[in-house]
Formats: structure tokens, C-alpha cells, sequence
């Protein structure tokens, strides 16, 4: 197989992987933006310059053969050493510019970092901003991300970055119906329903609270969402936990209790190791972690009785 090997180009590798995760022809040609028979066509091609068979056909899809399997090895690490080279380069860029993607929750996209984000663009007007909206861990290794904005007490090991704030956490209600908060019992709590988040954020103190200590018949909404807990708070269905930054920029909202430092996060700007001296990078942390400062009282929750941004500027 040397002599055919020459021939393949990294297309035809990024081909082959492609069918090996998909199992098929169909969302393989999804994946890397071409047709269905453009897929087969050169997939073929490729089996007849190496001589070889990579993928057995069968009703359930396509399977790799030990040669296939060989292929698909190589497709990987050629995969890694690309991106590798593309970290390492885009850390040698002159001046801040390009597209820099970012990823980051809802909550703190709506209720922190949209002005921030426009006063970078302001600062930066060549680095182009691609922000996913999203709560899971993508791999930064991969450049799913340049940069991660997380919420966490336990940021990935293998990413570099800074903590810039805690986020404070308290429980929350609608102001109409706790026109005294300061002055509500245990029994008007335990009389109340709940909002929480879900069980598979069970590993969350605020969630462990409420599956521990109110009655089930009492949780009448749950929500993989923590802006989409706020809504529910704000919508009358229950009283629950909730950052204060989100509660206490929200008029119709009142704290029912003080911060509880056990719900509390750290709140981290993390990126790969191989980014961290990317001008655009480099300059995109820096910015945030000055503009977060500015606003630290407020996502600590110190500002309790003061709405917004402009309030927490006011502040400090």
C-alpha cells in the first residue's frame, strides 16, 4: 500500500474518517459538504489506487476493514498535528484580528457580556466575534473554541486561563407576591412550589437542596437551563435558586435569603495552552477580565439592591 498511499490527499483522508463516524455514505457527505454520489464516487477511486477494501458494505451501514481501520488511525493523528500547527501559528498572529469564537452559557451571555462584548468590538473591530451558546465542554484541543467561559469550581486541567469573579447565588421570588421578603418564614417557604434546575444537574448543591429538603409534590417545574429558571421564577411558577446577577437585574425578582456561598461558582476564561499568545486571544482575555472587574460586586452579589449593569457601575 506505500507506493498508492502518495497519491491520497488530506481531502481523502478527511473522506474517509468521515464515512468511518457515520457509518454510511449519506451523513458522511453531510459532514464534509458534498453529495452523496460525489462521496461514493471518490470513495471508490480511493479503494482502487490502494488496492485495498476499507469498508465492508452491510444493511446497517458501513464497517471498517482491518485496512480501512489502519487509515482511519492515520486520518486521526494527521487530524492532530494539523490543528496542532494551526494553534501554534494563529499564536504568532502580529496584531489582534480574525475570527475568534468564543463559547459560553446563556445566562451569562444575556446578563453579563453582551455590553462587553460590543465594547471589545468597539476596542477591536478586526477580530471578528463567533459566539456558541452553549453549556457543555467543548474541546478546545479541536478549536470547537478558542475561548471558554465557564461557570466552575473545576476548569479542565489540560486549558489555561484566569478567574475573574464568583458568581454568587440566592433564592429568589416574584416582588408581588413577598412584599416583605426580608421577613419570610420557613413555613411560607415550604408552602410555596419550586422551580429547580434538572437531575442531570444533580451534582449542583442548588439542585441537591431542593431534592433534599422540599417535597417532591412542591417541585412543579424543572429546566436544563439557568436563564430558563429565571423565566420560571419570573413567570409566577415557583420561587427557586438563582445567580444574582440574573435575579437582581430583573425588577419584578426579590432575594428571599442572603447569597449561600455553597451554590457559589468561580467564574473562569479559559483557552488551550498553544492560544494563550494569540494577539486576538490575548487581547480578548485581558479586556474581559478588566471589564469583569468593573462589575465584581455585582456577580458577588455585594449589589444586591441595585439593578443592571449601569447600576453595578455605579457601585464600585
Amino acid at each position: 500500500m506505500a507506493e498508492p498511499f502518495k497519491n491520497l490527499a488530506w481531502d481523502d483522508f478527511r473522506l474517509i474518517k468521515a464515512v468511518a463516524d457515520a457509518k454510511g455514505l449519506p451523513a458522511a457527505a453531510a459532514q464534509i459538504g458534498v453529495n452523496h454520489s460525489t462521496v461514493f464516487r471518490r470513495l471508490k477511486q480511493i479503494e482502487e489506487s490502494l488496492g485495498a477494501i476499507l469498508f465492508e458494505r452491510h444493511r446497517t451501514g458501513y464497517a471498517l476493514t482491518p485496512a480501512g481501520e489502519e487509515l482511519v488511525a492515520l486520518a486521526n493523528r494527521l487530524d492532530e498535528e494539523i490543528t496542532a500547527v494551526g494553534r501554534k501559528l494563529a499564536g504568532r498572529e502580529p496584531a489582534p484580528s480574525g475570527e475568534l469564537r468564543v463559547t459560553v452559557p446563556d445566562s451569562l451571555l444575556i446578563h453579563l457580556l453582551v455590553p462587553i462584548l460590543a465594547g471589545f468590538r468597539e476596542r477591536y473591530p478586526e477580530v471578528r466575534l463567533d459566539i456558541v451558546l452553549s453549556n457543555q465542554a467543548l474541546n478546545l484541543s479541536k478549536r470547537d473554541a478558542d475561548v471558554a467561559i465557564r461557570a466552575t469550581d473545576h476548569p479542565p486541567e489540560n486549558l489555561v486561563g484566569r478567574r475573574v469573579a464568583r458568581i454568587a447565588w440566592a433564592l429568589y421570588g416574584r416582588a408581588e407576591d413577598f412584599p416583605e421578603p426580608g421577613e419570610v418564614t420557613q413555613e411560607q417557604l415550604d408552602a410555596r412550589n419550586w422551580v429547580s434546575l434538572g437531575d442531570s444537574l444533580g451534582s449542583l448543591k442548588a439542585v441537591k437542596f431542593v431534592q433534599e429538603h422540599v417535597a417532591p409534590e412542591r417541585v412543579g417545574y424543572k429546566i436544563n437551563s439557568v436563564l430558563g429558571l429565571a423565566e420560571a421564577v419570573e413567570a409566577g411558577i415557583g420561587i427557586g435558586h438563582i445567580p444574582c446577577l440574573i435575579g437582581d437585574s430583573r425588577p419584578s425578582l426579590v432575594r428571599l435569603g442572603p447569597p449561600d456561598d455553597d451554590y457559589a461558582a468561580d467564574l473562569w476564561l479559559l483557552t488551550h495552552p498553544d492560544l494563550r499568545h494569540s494577539p486576538r486571544v490575548r487581547a480578548f482575555l485581558d479586556f474581559l477580565a478588566g471589564e469583569v472587574a468593573r462589575h465584581r460586586r455585582f456577580i458577588e452579589g455585594e449589589a444586591g439592591h441595585q439593578k443592571g449593569l449601569a447600576a453595578s457601575d455605579a457601585a464600585i
